[in-house]
């Protein structure tokens, strides 16, 4: 990666104890090397003890180091958001039950916490307590946090908020826009209470060049101003932002040649090719075979009409990138091997089977529990993607595979959403590749990026076209233009023998509106096997009832069709 391929920064930090004898008060950097800096950003943290806890000194130590240790633990594929909301959610657990240990409220643990996550041009700002953090941007200096302090008698206030005080957290969260030359400020109330706006400000200018000779000079003043508490400052400098430009990118893409026409019969790095099952404009795909394990695998190689194209390599790199982050057994398993790479292309594990939509094929009216377990099967691969914060995007019958003993397996990654790496900068902008027409949700067509209920969608319709001969529930596939006009059709209609409320079910994850969906793939899931009482009082209504002007179109066209043909043999005899 080029030296401007990510947010480059200089921090400095200092911390004293002051007038008191034990310093409660603690902060940390942590600047990662790639691909965590990439994909997860760096960390910087403050974090100031409960005076009157005997505990504040092991709980902001504690927020800290657990922040710094796990938030590059979490998942690269979730959000900065999620990443921190949930590490912190664990810490503040953590903290709450100490407490709740303690013989009296002296030896609780408690203290503020307040965290910023440089992510390519992006700063995740995390807060709880009364520490601060400020920004100086050109002449301007701007508090981004507000104090969590509750006023009491007179002007006296005390902390309305902190890490270890209650078992929920309520953490405030905002992200900002970075620029060049930004400087960032984070200190205790040891400090901002004895120096004022103007004179941090004068410091952080004067000491631009050296954010550690900043710090300790921001702390010396709030000492020399008589400050009576624990004195914590951290200063950011920001020197670099991502701005790759589309030459730089390519090159970091295609460190790996294209691989050369392959041909049943011969081997790359290992893997000998004994036939080609399937070659579109993008794609190559073959069966080979580990020539060191015998093991039978799929090789997938790009194509060479996309060799100078960035946004498709990324797409082809994304695709086993997702594949290597997701371990279920209902998802496609990527092949991890020890040999070196020559040459662009990634391994799968091979599949004895059949696609869904060949079984559909073959059973045009499937027994509803053989639906329910592929469907439950499905639902259990979807939920994983789910967990890491991706959208499939492309579900459909062609992208599940059945092996011989039934099991259904998510293959084709090459449309999910990743939440967490959309959050980092490319040189272009990225297809939003909406899958299939006839299983795409209708959110997709009014420009969003889609969510897990975009996945339920392609799901419900998966189950219609099982149970209906590969109908669709709204007729012809939906576009922009006809989102107002379409009606449901029920399940009912094709196929009578078919519950009322598993009907409804269906109905409900095929909504139109994502927000009248189903909120999670288990509540569907469910819904499909046992009757939800949410339908218990839904009838069936038959289509005159539920589109009469379009039930009276369609019968004055049949029977302007039989007057036509009654004539013509009329006029014929």
């Amino acid at each position: 990666m080029t030296k401007n391929a990510q947010t480059a920064i200089q921090v400095g930090q200092h911390s004293e104890a002051g007038v008191k004898g034990l310093n409660d008060d603690a902060c940390g950097v942590h600047i990662p090397e790639e691909p965590a800096l990439s994909l997860k950003g760096i960390c910087t943290v403050i974090a100031d003890g409960v005076s009157q806890s005997e505990g504040g000194r092991e709980a902001s130590e504690t927020c800290v180091r657990g922040f710094l240790g796990d938030y590059y633990s979490t998942p690269d594929s979730w959000t900065v958001k999620t990443s921190g909301q949930k590490v912190l959610g664990a810490i503040n657990r953590w903290l709450y039950s100490q407490s709740q240990k303690a013989y009296d409220t002296e030896r609780a643990m408690l203290s503020t916490f307040s965290a910023m996550v440089f992510k390519s041009s992006t700063v995740h700002l995390f807060h709880i307590g009364d520490s601060r953090i400020y920004r100086l941007r050109d002449k301007d200096l701007e508090p981004l946090t507000h104090d969590h302090r509750i006023l009491a008698s007179g002007s006296k206030t005390y902390l309305g908020r902190a890490m270890g005080a209650e078992l929920t957290l309520d953490i405030d969260y905002k992200s900002v826009p970075v620029e060049v030359g930004d400087m960032y400020a984070l200190m205790t109330d040891g400090i901002y209470e004895f120096v004022p706006g103007q004179t941090i400000k004068k410091l952080l200018q004067e000491y631009k060049s050296n954010p550690d000779k900043a710090a300790k000079a921001i702390v010396a003043r709030a000492l020399e101003n008589g400050s009576d508490d624990n004195v914590t400052c951290q200063v950011i400098r920001v020197d670099h932002l991502p701005h790759l430009n589309e030459e730089d990118f390519y090159q970091h893409l295609t460190e790996l040649p294209f691989p050369p026409e392959l041909e049943p019969g011969m081997t790359i790095d290992g893997y000998r090719v004994t036939r080609e099952l399937h070659a579109s404009s993008r794609t190559q795909i073959y069966v080979a075979q580990d020539t060191d394990t015998g093991q039978k695998v799929i090789l997938k190689t790009p194509s060479v009409n996309y060799s100078d194209d960035p946004a498709y390599l990324d797409q082809f790199l994304h695709e086993e990138w997702v594949g290597r982050r997701i371990n279920n057994d209902h998802v496609l398993k990527i092949i991890d091997t020890q040999r070196r790479r020559r040459f662009l292309y990634y391994t799968t594990e091979y599949i004895d089977g059949e696609s869904l939509r060949e079984w559909m094929n073959a059973h045009a009216k499937p027994e509803l529990e053989d639906v329910r377990n592929i469907i439950e099967q499905i639902a259990a691969g979807l939920r994983h993607f789910h967990r890491l914060e991706m959208v499939h995007r492309d579900l459909k019958p062609e992208n599940i595979m059945l092996d011989k003993q039934g099991k259904a397996i998510i293959i084709d990654f090459g449309s999910t959403r990743i939440a967490g790496t959309e959050e980092s900068h490319t040189p272009y902008e990225k297809n939003n590749i909406l899958g299939t027409m006839d299983f795409a949700a209708p959110e997709y067509f009014q420009g969003f990026s889609g969510s897990n209920r975009s996945d339920i969608y392609a799901l419900g319709v998966i189950v219609y076209q099982m149970l209906t001969g590969s109908k669709l529930p709204y007729g012809n596939a939906l576009k922009a233009s006809n989102l107002k006009r379409v009606r449901y059709t029920s399940v009912k209609h094709y196929a009578p023998e078919i519950p009322l409320w598993m009907d409804m079910a269906i109905q409900k994850s095929v909504n139109l509106d994502p927000e009248k969906r189903y909120e999670r793939l288990s509540e569907f899931v469910h819904d499909l096997s046992q009757p939800n009482t949410e339908f218990a009082n839904q009838k069936y209504t038959p289509y005159i009832e539920r589109n009469p002007v379009g039930f009276w179109r369609t019968t004055a066209v049949v029977m302007l069709i039989l007057n036509l043909i009654l004539l013509f043999f009329y006029i014929k005899s």
